[in-house]
């Protein structure tokens, strides 16, 4: 499943957003957006951002999708399961699209480059919906939902310390540097309003990116 995640990301041009999100349905990596499932999924995301995972009751997120309550529970045993789910589908995701733009960059500086614009598109909900919980709910999942979303997550990171290795980033070892860079691009969430202050994330992407790079 891994491998073939990565050879969609490895094709010859990069995948517009809803034919990544296709072509990871299709291979089995990604719930299709427009099931029962999809649909609840997608809907737990946005609630969970917008009122808090704990804020968030079954009986909202059955409105939400115009279902009744009990059956949400033939597609998950308990809330804590959703919120797992929606993490790993977030993380799947955000990785395929991340990978997808670096390996369809140039240079190492610009895969680097790549990385830092796509995890500022999934921060401000421009490509990846619910991004933002997976730090926000972090402490809300179960010890062993907690193993198996860190699991995704190290492949995701992954591809920040290949990329960060490859530009030769100053400021010590990779992996502080991309703390560094999580630090940055995390708190951009909280001031960045690219309508109000005439700034794009692109133009965001190459603030950032010359202060990371030699």
């Amino acid at each position: 499943m891994r491998e073939s995640a990565q050879a969609l990301a490895e094709a010859p041009s990069q995948l517009s957003s809803q034919q990544l999100i296709g072509a990871l349905v299709e291979q089995g990596l990604l719930t299709d957006p427009a099931s029962p499932r999809g649909r609840l999924l997608f809907a737990a995301a946005r609630l969970f951002e917008q009122r808090g995972f704990a804020r968030t009751t079954v009986r909202d997120l059955a409105a939400e999708v115009g279902i009744l309550s009990g059956s949400i529970f033939h597609h998950f045993a308990s809330k804590e399961q959703i919120l797992c789910a929606v993490m790993k589908e977030v993380i799947t995701l955000a990785s395929a699209r991340m990978r997808s733009a670096a390996e369809n960059a140039g240079c190492p500086q610009e895969k680097l480059r790549a990385c830092i614009q796509s995890e500022l598109e999934a921060i401000h909900e421009q490509a990846v919906p619910g991004f933002s919980i997976l730090v926000t709910e972090w402490r809300s999942l179960t010890e062993e939902s907690q193993e198996e979303v860190l699991r995704l997550r190290e492949e995701y990171e992954q591809i920040w310390l290949d990329a960060i290795v490859a530009a030769k980033c100053p400021g010590g070892a990779p992996a502080l540097v991309r703390r560094l860079l999580v630090g940055a691009l995390s708190h951009t969430y909280s001031w960045f309003k690219p309508r109000n202050r005439g700034l794009s994330i692109p133009d965001l992407t190459d603030h950032i990116f010359q202060i990371f790079t030699p």
